[in-house]
């Protein structure tokens, strides 16, 4: 799979096995780029592809449909929509164009006469060619060639933009890929232990980030009884990540603490789930791998931020150690919880994640999560439901959603459901009501650790699995969320 993609001349790129060509359809015609060879590989093009044609060959205006022409001799052309032309639709053409090309090389051929945005269309074909790529079992590279066209030549700027662009999205799908292929690990390959191990791996010589792992005594001394508490029925160490990342030591920058759930296989503890609800379980450690794959990119890219990511690793098993209903867990922060149900224990370790990212006093607290069900029955798989503290928080959360092409959509910290987590033995329970609010009510848990810093909480436990491929996104962990939050904190950054 194409890990970087290489900005070439045209000719390179026409040399290729595969050519992708990106169109625009409007009433049901295509039209070709001025700056697109007439000639391909022996192929004659036209500027005007007849909407007869288009119907013919299913190339229609949404964003990843196409035609393929091929000859005996010379590459194979795809004319790919892109849509609209957004950023979005290029992402789907070229996903469309790696997942028609199979093995072969591509070359795309990308035309920005009339595009003031060269650099961003360049990022979402890097990070659509190279998320499409992703294959678990098939770690081989395999070249992705993009060729500037313009009339006349482009311009050095341009070209450097495009340049830049693309190298940014390969290096945030890279981090994508680097996540899923963590998400995707079996459960008995990566227990707590491994997976710290395989993040101090590639983090730990990183120029201006630190990174610890925390082995159980230390867990136990920092006062995490959230963390020891679910991990009690595994066999598994628990362990804790705690990486920063600081690009210019004391200087006055913004500083974003991002924490992720590390649950490496949830069975529900003595709330056992059935059989098929275990099935996936070993992506519920997917926010672990997001935070912390953001704060490798983050620091790749050079962003002015200061970052703090925290995350708590444990498996959820029933051993004969394992947490019963009712048990009380002392957090962090002081706190006390009453378990009422083992099931729900992702908020627990995300408790005393949350308490030390607060002591950290960063500008934004940020976590991810494979936290409810009650999420995907709202909103599905697809989209993410997202909490924050402000509505400027909110805003800069749902236009990075937007510019990378991750659904989001702002829930309610409904203050007056809080009462459901009342508890007669401790400070709160860690349920609310059966089958009532149950995202809303787990995300105002979480706040209850925040210290009243400005925070974000983003609910994946639908979009963060896929049951099937679907444009850019393969089957299993997605890693969905991260690019949004490296946006984000990209954007907290320059403001």
């Amino acid at each position: 799979m194409p890990r970087i993609v290489h900005v070439v001349a045209t000719a390179d790129a026409l040399n290729r096995p595969t050519v992708i060509v990106p169109v625009i359809v409007r009433d049901g015609a295509a039209t070709l780029d001025a700056a697109i060879p007439t000639t391909i590989g022996g192929v004659e093009l036209v500027e005007q592809l007849d909407e007869a044609w288009c119907r013919r060959h299913g190339l229609t205006s949404t964003a990843g449909t196409n035609a393929v022409v091929r000859t005996f001799e010379g590459p194979t052309l795809v004319v790919v929509s892109v849509g609209v032309g957004d950023a979005e639709g290029y992402r789907s053409c070229a996903a469309a164009g790696v997942r028609l090309a199979g093995q072969d090389a591509i070359g795309f051929l990308l035309a920005v006469d009339g595009s003031p945005d060269a650099g961003v269309v360049a990022q979402a074909v890097a990070e659509g060619a190279v998320l499409a790529s992703f294959d678990y079992k098939d770690e081989a590279d395999r070249p992705f060639d993009l060729a500037v066209l313009a009339t006349p030549l482009p311009s050095v700027a341009t070209h450097d933009a495009v340049a830049e662009g693309a190298r940014r999205g390969s290096l945030i799908a890279g981090a994508v890929n680097w996540a899923r292929r963590l998400i995707n690990t079996p459960a008995g390959d990566l227990p707590p232990r491994e997976l710290a191990g395989r993040v101090i791996e590639r983090l730990e010589h990183r120029p201006r980030v630190a990174v610890e792992a925390w082995t159980e005594s230390r867990i136990r001394a920092e006062g995490l009884g959230g963390l020891l508490g679910v991990g009690q029925g595994s066999a598994q160490p628990t362990r804790l990540v705690y990486a920063s990342y600081d690009p210019e030591p004391g200087a006055p920058l913004t500083h974003v603490a991002l924490v992720g759930k590390g649950v490496t296989f949830d069975s529900g503890g003595l709330s056992l789930k059935p059989a098929e609800s275990m099935m996936g379980q070993k992506t519920d450690m997917s926010g672990a791998a997001i935070v912390l794959a953001a704060l490798d990119v983050l620091s790749e890219l050079g962003v002015r931020v200061r970052i703090t990511a925290i995350a708590p690793m444990t498996e959820n098993l029933t051993g004969d150690k394992a947490i019963k209903p009712g048990d009380v867990l002392a957090i962090r922060n002081g706190l006390t919880v009453e378990v009422l149900n083992t099931d729900a224990e992702g908020r627990l370790i995300l408790a005393d994640a949350l308490s030390l990212a607060a002591e950290a006093q960063p500008d934004v607290i940020v976590d991810i999560a494979t936290l409810t069900g009650a999420q995907r029955v709202a909103l599905g798989d697809e989209v993410a439901a997202v909490y924050a503290t402000s509505d400027d928080l909110a805003a800069a959360v749902m236009a990075a959603g937007a510019r990378s092409g991750e659904q989001v959509w702002r829930m309610p910290l409904t203050q007056s459901y809080a009462g459901q987590l009342e508890s007669d033995v401790a400070d709160l329970k860690n349920i609310g009501k059966t089958g009532v609010a149950g995202s809303v009510v787990a995300a105002l848990f979480l706040q209850r650790f925040t210290a009243g810093r400005p925070w974000v909480h983003f609910d994946i436990a639908g979009p963060g699995r896929s049951d099937a491929v679907r444009g850019y996104v393969n089957k299993g962990g997605t890693a969905f969320g991260l690019r949004t939050i490296v946006d984000l904190v990209t954007g907290l950054a320059r403001d």
